[in-house]
């Protein structure tokens, strides 16, 4: 039976789940909030997984919320438990061990599943990993020896983080990629390009325009005819929103669970965010799947707002990376659209894109991404360049270069 108080459920133990708590304790201080997660870790930042196998963090530093958050704010944390099946019209979860639960309102943060494409007889391969969980870092680490050969599949963000994590602690480390080129889904062929070599002169080993073909015990065939010989096997491919549970619920998805300014889904009683979840998009005016960290924070805070009856709408998510490797920095946001200006230095590379009179895009690398913060707040804040001296923050992003009133309004949230 349900109590008096308004039952909240989230599934899935995130950052996502860490924003709806905070904001629905911000309008409901007496609600029941239950947090269910799979995995049976404290919540953690899942982009510092290459850092603990680097030896620059622990488990404890990665944890994004200590068990006191959980008490301070009323939250009971079921972990290392599954939900089988959303029953909407009960408004009841079905849990693994064959127990249920009843919600008034439902959050939806399942996050993203490793994306593994069929390889001939990539059963057979014994020590094969993926590279998104903790768990997974964890399970890789514990095999890793100083004369390992490590064959990454993925030269996305996930692998390359993967290689960076681990290079110093094993022989070699190939990665293989079906693109000509890496980090194609965020850099143009000049950003990656400059990232490529940065990688390969500290030891990284690059099959590009590639695949795997088969494996044969501890080689891979791959589709040129060339073989890797490798003992380890790190599957970083890709990812996909873990959507499962809504689908089979009957709420409406596409690639993920499609959601409204409001994070609601086709469910009045259910919300989505994060990873798993598909939003509207600033620039494009499209719903997309962006599955960055702080997104998945800012949907999180929306849903918990809009299911403690205090509405909010996340309407200025954009695509946006931050993020370095062996020292290289990069930030990326937005889309890649429109007019373009490029700036080249020998140890940076800037290209900015423009379209109707707004800066919509920006790739940052290198000596480039100092006061990246200027750039990607113009495009998030929709700022009319024609405002502002855009030449000279095009080449040197300074303070002078904007009217007074748009530095005093604009840029004190960028320094």
């Amino acid at each position: 039976m349900r109590s008096g108080s308004m039952q909240y459920v989230i599934i899935g133990n995130s950052i996502t789940s860490v924003g709806c708590i905070e904001s629905i304790r911000k309008h409901d201080t007496t609600g029941a909030i239950t947090v269910i997660g799979e995995e049976n870790h404290p919540i953690y930042a899942r982009p510092l997984i290459s850092y603990l196998l680097q030896g620059k963090t622990d488990e404890q530093k990665m944890t994004y919320r200590d068990e006191e958050f959980y008490q301070k704010h009323g939250v009971q944390v079921l972990t290392g438990r599954r939900v089988e099946k959303i029953e909407v019209e009960g408004q009841l979860l079905r849990l693994d061990d064959g127990s249920s639960m009843q919600y008034d309102k439902l959050l939806i943060a399942t996050g993203s599943l490793p994306f593994i494409p069929p390889m001939k007889n990539l059963e057979e391969v014994e020590h094969r990993h993926t590279f998104l969980s903790l768990s997974d870092a964890k399970e890789l680490e514990a095999e890793l020896q100083p004369s390992s050969r490590v064959l990454i599949i993925g030269a996305g963000l996930i692998g390359l983080k993967c290689a960076e994590g681990i290079l110093e602690r094993v022989q070699s480390v190939t990665v293989v990629d079906l693109a000509d080129r890496i980090l194609s889904s965020i850099l143009d062929e000049e950003g990656s390009a400059r990232v490529q070599t940065h990688l390969e002169q500290i030891g990284i080993r690059f099959h590009l325009g590639d695949s795997v073909c088969e494996f044969c015990g501890q080689e891979a065939l791959l589709t040129s005819g060339k073989v890797v010989g490798f003992d380890i096997l790190v599957l970083a491919v890709g990812v996909k929103p873990n959507i499962a549970l809504a689908k089979d619920a009957g709420l409406a998805v596409n690639k993920g669970i499609l959601i409204d300014q409001a994070c609601r889904t086709s469910n009045p009683h259910i919300w989505a965010g994060g990873d798993c979840s598909e939003g509207w998009e600033l620039l494009s005016g499209e719903r997309r799947n962006l599955a960055l960290l702080p997104n998945a924070y800012m949907q999180g805070e929306t849903a918990g707002y809009s299911m403690a009856e205090n509405e909010q709408r996340f309407e200025n998510a954009i695509a946006m990376n931050a993020i370095g490797f062996f020292g290289l920095h990069i930030i990326t946001a937005g889309i890649y659209q429109g007019e373009d200006l490029c700036f080249a230095t020998e140890k940076g590379y800037k290209r900015l894109f423009i379209k109707d009179d707004h800066l919509v895009g920006c790739i940052l690398i290198g000596d480039q991404v100092a006061r990246g913060g200027i750039y990607t707040n113009l495009i998030r804040s929709r700022t009319d360049l024609r405002t502002l001296d855009f030449a000279m923050i095009s080449e040197q992003p300074a303070l002078m270069a904007f009217a007074q009133k748009v530095r005093s309004e604009q840029l004190g949230r960028a320094q």
